[in-house]
């Protein structure tokens, strides 16, 4: 893939929709692209963050650790990005991402990420609105596992007859 080639898949991406195509060679330039063989990991919970990533193609599963094991909450697919918390509020990688079929990147550093934060607001609006979805998606979960243990613990009480 050449340079204008990834650009204009930026251009695709919500994220980079606004910026100039100037500023968007620049990122692609810049930017590592990457690729990871499916099961790979793009990076583990816990990671320290140092990047960003958009997903140019593929399929990446987005994984919380548990003591059993871990378990899938979301996918990420051609034009999402992954690893902007991290970046964002300086913590360790929130979930692990690994890829569910082989996956090409970009990696953006955590200084040009912000670099271009500064030079274009559009995208800090951008990051702001697929926080907001991110954020309802996991609220939507969370009422639906509170339903479930409502509904398990009312038929619970009705076996053991309220005792």
């Amino acid at each position: 893939m050449n340079l204008n080639e990834e650009v204009e898949i930026l251009k695709s991406v919500p994220l980079f929709s606004k910026v100039e195509p100037a500023k968007l060679k620049l990122i692609a330039f810049t930017g590592e692209r990457m690729n990871y063989a499916e099961g790979q990991e793009l990076f583990h919970q816990g990671d320290v963050g140092d990047a960003m990533y958009v997903i140019l193609g593929g399929v990446a599963d987005v994984l919380l650790e548990k003591q059993d094991g871990q378990i899938r909450v979301a996918e990420m697919k051609k034009n999402s990005f992954v690893g902007d918390i991290a970046i964002l509020i300086d913590v360790p990688r929130t979930a692990t991402i690994k890829a569910r079929e082989p996956v090409t990147t970009l990696k953006i550093s955590k200084v040009m990420f912000f670099q271009l934060l500064a030079e274009v607001p559009q995208m800090a609006i951008e990051i702001m609105r697929e926080l907001a979805h991110r954020l309802e998606d996991t609220n939507q979960k969370l009422r639906e596992t509170a339903n479930r243990l409502e509904e398990a613990n009312q038929k619970l009480s009705a076996t053991t007859g309220g005792a």
